[in-house]
């Protein structure tokens, strides 16, 4: 339960910086001060929009594919490349979740 309130003096360019990664965390002003204060990690996640258009497309194909076999019109699919893509999407989301650390907004 919050309760309590805390006031404190701060610069303007200090607060903008502040309300700024607020917004980038996609927090509240005091969500994120407490985390901070609390020393909590927080991730800014933002290399993720790329790696989702690219499996949303392996998934119309092989969504596509599906369709067609259960169609008869083909007989056989070969999912060797829809591996491969989905192995590099993978690596891409592991590469993104290994980067983790307090961020800025500019790296």
């Amino acid at each position: 339960m919050k309760d309590k309130r805390l006031s404190l003096r701060i610069s303007a360019e200090d607060l903008a910086t502040i309300h700024h990664k607020a917004n980038q965390s996609q927090m509240t002003l005091t969500e994120y001060l407490t985390k901070v204060g609390m020393k909590k990690q927080i991730v800014i996640i933002t290399d993720l929009e790329q790696v989702a258009r690219e499996l949303k497309a392996v998934g119309r194909n092989l969504n596509q594919a599906i369709m067609l076999a259960n169609s008869g019109r083909i007989g056989t699919i070969y999912l060797g490349e829809t591996l491969e893509k989905f192995t590099e999407i993978n690596q891409s989301i592991q590469a993104v979740l290994e980067r983790k650390r307090w961020s800025d907004g500019n790296s």
